[in-house]
């Protein structure tokens, strides 16, 4: 009977959405390649969604509340990799954040915003929803910002800016007061004023990345020239798009990496207005079948988990986008479920399998 009830309850739509999406981002992976170095990596992204669809469904079977249970040994072993890459991890282009496993290799900072969601579901619903002390908000902090650290140092800024949506979400529906959110608004500014101005956090070239969207013009062939091509990229595909495979600035070589962080502009540009409002719906309506379902829920460890799964996916659509259009600075952040990267891919495909697995639960537990 829970068998039955498990399969009747999986949220197909989400999943027929989820689909959609990763069939564009195969087909726009393809434009952007075709003429590269880079040809077949469509090949290698069906497999990393196939491999994700796998995952997702044997995730979705397993007890949220036993995935709970495993998280706190999760979370040590994921903070031992994190430290692990430091020493051995092997170093690209000045940043250390993989580590070579045969011929695989593993990014463990991508894995850790999986785990961060289930320790932060956990520790607040263990707190019983009521309204929380200071103690209790340094201990969250605390949980979020030792892999944070460590992510930073490798340096990876995007993927350590994707963690703090996972502890915002958790503190507001924790029980967080009004007052204690400004107080901390307040601190935080004050600590990223300091952090910003004293050199030591912050290198160079990712200060210039921060501030280059606000004028791209200053340094167009410098921090500015990601912006300003995906500006041209966007705004040269008008309402119906020049096709696809014919984006002059995707198919000429101007768009940088076309197929990770700026896809959505190549998407733009060969499909228009029209295909970038399209993207966009489907994000909404995966979203809100998320909250939907954090909504039906059977408990608040199943809410809060879903919750977390829709801060993290919802502040990298809005970044990425925000990023390609000109009103957010270039981190790095991918598009999920469109932009190719096997860590990315399998990430958002688990983090769909434990809503997935919350759903089913909800007439079960």
């Amino acid at each position: 009977m829970r068998r039955f009830l498990s399969f009747r309850d999986f949220d197909w739509l989400l999943l027929l959405a989820v689909l959609v999406l990763c069939a564009i981002s195969l087909a726009e992976v393809y434009s952007t390649t075709m003429h590269t170095r880079f040809a077949s990596f469509e090949t290698k992204q069906m497999l990393w969604i196939g491999a994700g669809l796998a995952g997702m469904f044997v995730l979705a079977k397993i007890d949220y509340h036993r995935l709970l249970d495993w998280a706190p040994w999760a979370y040590a072993v994921f903070v031992v990799s994190l430290v692990a890459v430091r020493v051995v991890g092997r170093k690209v282009m000045g940043a250390r954040r993989w580590i070579a496993l045969g011929p695989f290799e593993f990014q463990p900072s991508e894995w850790v915003k999986l785990v961060l969601v289930l320790v932060v579901a956990r520790y607040f619903a263990n707190l019983g929803g009521r309204n929380l002390t200071w103690r209790e908000i340094f201990k969250a902090f605390a949980l979020v910002g030792v892999p944070m650290l460590l992510v930073l140092v490798q340096p990876d800024l995007g993927t350590t800016l994707t963690y703090s949506p996972i502890l915002v979400a958790g503190l507001f529906l924790g029980g967080i007061s009004f007052r204690q959110a400004a107080i901390l608004l307040c601190c935080g500014t004050s600590l990223i004023v300091g952090a910003w101005s004293s050199g030591k956090i912050l290198k160079p070239y990712q200060k210039a990345r921060l501030t280059s969207f606000i004028n791209p013009d200053v340094d167009p062939r410098g921090s500015g020239y990601q912006i300003r091509q995906s500006l041209i990229a966007v705004g040269s595909g008008g309402i119906w798009g020049k096709g696809a495979e014919k984006g002059s600035q995707t198919q000429g070589y101007f768009l940088p990496i076309p197929y990770t962080d700026f896809i959505f502009a190549a998407f733009s540009e060969e499909h228009g207005f029209v295909g970038a409002i399209s993207v966009l719906l489907l994000y909404f309506f995966i979203l809100m079948r998320l909250i939907q379902n954090a909504q039906t829920a059977a408990d608040l460890p199943g809410s809060l988990i879903i919750m977390g799964v829709v801060a993290v996916l919802t502040f990298q659509i809005v970044v990425n986008v925000g990023m390609v259009i000109g009103f957010m600075p270039v981190t790095g952040i991918p598009l999920p479920l469109m932009s190719y990267g096997g860590s990315s891919v399998l990430f958002t495909f688990l983090a769909l399998g434990v809503a997935m697995n919350v759903r089913m639960r909800r007439f079960v537990n």
